[in-house]
């Protein structure tokens, strides 16, 4: 499916632990123009490893579709990029430059690469030329300790990726420190191909001052879906104020996607999503200990079903 950056494009951020395909095919079918994969590691890919292959599936409403990978090592992203080649229905090979944890950059993946620019632009190019999918994307920071973001996007459009992502923290800043929207619109300013503005859009009001003040070509939402993907709806539709019963709809949608995706595991894994769905409603706390004890998928579905048609905003 084509991709078209004519108007404000919305997309939900990779997200380790989060956004699955039941989360993806909730936002998707409530608003989000792109979905991405929760980040894959190339090397799992190339040694076939099941657990990485499971997190490439898609649901049938997400398309377009974009697969997040990562790697450090030429040969192992090429295979990589091989592998993706022999699977159906991926439209985007996104290419993480971006991620802090620990783990990934001190095995030279995620931001890592951002002190290896050199590498950074080989990588990319391996990918454009080894893909055979419509769009190859990255994601990057404004740099690993201190700000070099213009140089870091320059060398990712000269590699050839059709569109880049910014998250508008250094590697240093790690998810705290405050987001740098002027460091976003400077490498909006400077690079031909679409720019999407990444961190701490939290709300409908958020993204509005974030689309204006970078002039960015789209809006990448990650944590800020969490407990609310009803955001995208907002933006969407540019409905301000999300009705309870719009909220039940979604809350239950993503609930019976868990259980359709991982069986009755689902119900366990479901509840860390209703630990932050019910925040600021009424008989939260009550609901919160009540579903930590219930394991029955008919029962946590009646539970839920029951607090949403009693409660009311707190």
């Amino acid at each position: 499916m084509k991709l078209s950056f004519d108007k404000t494009l919305y997309v939900l951020a990779p997200l380790a632990g989060y956004t699955d395909l039941p989360f993806r095919a909730v936002v998707k079918k409530f608003g989000a123009d792109l979905t991405v994969s929760e980040m894959v590691s190339s090397n799992a890919l190339i040694h076939g490893s099941e657990k990485s292959i499971k997190m490439l599936e898609k649901n049938s409403h997400e398309d377009p579709y974009s697969v997040q990978i990562a790697g450090g090592e030429i040969d192992v992203v090429r295979g990589a990029v091989e592998f993706l080649n022999t699977q159906e229905g991926i439209d985007v090979i996104d290419f993480n430059c971006g991620c802090p944890v620990p783990k990934v950059v001190g095995g030279g993946s995620g931001s890592s690469l951002l002190r290896d620019l050199d590498q950074m632009g080989r990588l990319i190019e391996t990918i454009k030329k080894t893909s055979n999918k419509p769009y190859t994307s990255v994601k990057i920071r404004l740099g690993f300790s201190e700000n070099n973001h213009l140089e870091i996007a320059k060398v990712v459009e000269e590699a050839g990726a059709d569109f880049i992502a910014v998250h508008g923290r250094t590697r240093a800043g790690r998810f705290k420190s405050e987001v740098d929207y002027d460091a976003i619109a400077e490498v909006k300013a400077a690079l031909r191909i679409p720019v999407i503005a990444n961190g701490d859009i939290t709300s409908y009001e958020k993204a509005q001052w974030v689309l204006e003040h970078t002039k960015a070509d789209g809006l990448m939402i990650g944590r800020g879906a969490i407990g609310q993907p009803w955001i995208f709806h907002q933006l969407k539709t540019g409905e301000k104020e999300v009705s309870l019963a719009l909220k039940k709809e979604i809350v239950l949608e993503h609930y019976d996607k868990m259980v359709e995706f991982y069986g009755a595991h689902g119900v366990a894994m479901f509840r860390k999503h209703i630990h932050t769905y019910c925040k600021g409603l009424k008989g939260a706390s009550f609901l919160r200990n009540q579903v930590n004890s219930i394991n029955d998928i008919g029962e946590f579905r009646d539970v839920l079903e029951n607090f949403y048609d009693t409660t009311e905003e707190s």
